[in-house]
């Protein structure tokens, strides 16, 4: 049996912070159209998110056990491997929460584990068959099938209170907003949370501290839902800014109907044990419940640049996860310098975004083409 060595330590407590970054960053998943349309207050809007995505993550540990024994090889992996990879899945979640980009936290971890795995251990760490399964063909086809059940959804709501009272319908589609939006937020818990469940399992496993195939403790359980659930009530206002006004004008039957087939596809996919992007699921949702209503705007150029966002994830954070994992094998200098490094870039981002800050209170307003204040003119 293992023991819980300094490094073993440090990559839980990083685990824990990937979980707290993939909570903010993905609270537009749930929220960002019913704080759109007006349905629920920003702020009571991420504690509703925050509890819900705590209670999902106890009902099901499918999507850890894919991820702790799945997409690499648990007997060749070592901390070292982990701690980089979640490196280069937080500076992704970093860099794209500052553009406002609602980019995929797990496809970010995946890529970070798949290039430290692939520089630590070699090509045949990486279970490139279960990648392809589990991860890139679900990535592909989630969005999609949300998509196309969201623009249904929408439709046939438009059509069946065609007759009714405008605003009567809109009170009754923004109290089933609340309710949609919460399932939501469960549904995340039930497939995002399992992600930090799933890389803390394969720590202590590689570590020797669990046996080869074990599932998650119940304390590990606990502490991961409880870094999402803070992470989501911090609120990634600038995402759910992109999400609730950048792709499409919301009324309350298209979130409804966003929110409604998100959870559907987050929850089978999570019962089958597929690891996707609850991102890519619900931005997929949005989009189209844009198309599905008659004449409504849908910003295409918006959508473009999240889907290069989707393609250039996985890549950038393997990249990344790949060169810490370089520097990180180097024993506990290296590993210092990574973590000192990713701090920098932490705090380098954090004050960029202090410039043009986007709060409970701003997150309505329209969003700009970009997130950085444009340059002063020069004085005449």
């Amino acid at each position: 049996m293992g023991n819980w060595s300094f490094l073993v330590v440090a990559v839980v407590i990083t685990a824990l912070a990937f979980d707290f970054t993939n909570g903010f960053h993905d609270t537009a998943n749930a929220m960002a159209t019913s704080i759109a349309t007006g349905a629920l207050p920003p702020r009571i809007a991420v504690a509703i998110s925050g509890a819900l995505n705590l209670v999902g993550a106890f009902l099901s540990t499918e999507v850890a056990k894919t991820i702790s024994g799945g997409i690499v090889d648990d007997s060749l992996v070592k901390p070292s491997m982990i701690f980089a990879g979640l490196v280069g899945a937080i500076v992704w979640n970093l860099v794209t929460w500052l553009l406002g980009l609602p980019s995929s936290s797990s496809h970010a971890l995946f890529g970070g584990l798949i290039g430290a795995t692939w520089v630590g251990a070699g090509v045949k760490g990486v279970h490139f068959s279960t990648v392809m399964e589990k991860i890139v063909i679900p990535a592909l086809a989630s969005p999609l099938i949300a998509g196309v059940v969201a623009m249904t959804a929408t439709y046939l709501a438009y059509v069946i209170t065609s007759r009714g009272d405008r605003d009567k319908v809109g009170r009754g589609f923004k109290g089933g907003q609340i309710a949609s939006a919460s399932l939501v937020s469960l549904a995340h818990g039930t497939n995002d949370a399992q992600k930090t469940m799933g890389v803390i399992t394969l720590t202590l496993i590689s570590a020797g501290i669990l046996a080869h195939g074990s599932g998650p403790p119940w304390w590990v359980v606990l502490m991961a839902g409880l870094a999402i659930a803070f992470g989501t009530y911090i609120g990634g206002w600038r995402i759910i800014r992109t999400m609730g006004k950048g792709l499409t004008d919301i009324e309350s039957p298209q979130g409804f109907a966003a929110e409604t087939s998100a959870t559907t596809v987050i929850l089978a996919s999570s019962h089958l044990g597929f690891a996707l992007s609850t991102t890519q699921v619900c931005s997929g949702a949005i989009l189209g419940a844009g198309v599905g209503r008659r004449l409504a705007e849908v910003r295409w150029s918006v959508a473009g640049r999240m889907v290069l966002a989707w393609v250039f994830t996985l890549p950038a954070a393997a990249a990344v996860g790949g060169v810490a994992a370089a520097v990180a094998e180097q024993g506990t200098v290296g590993i210092s310098v990574v973590f000192i490094a990713a701090v920098a870039v932490a705090v380098a981002i954090y004050a960029i975004s202090r410039r043009n800050p986007v709060h409970a209170a701003n997150v309505n307003d329209q969003p700009t083409t970009t997130v950085l204040p444009p340059p002063q003119a020069s004085a005449a």
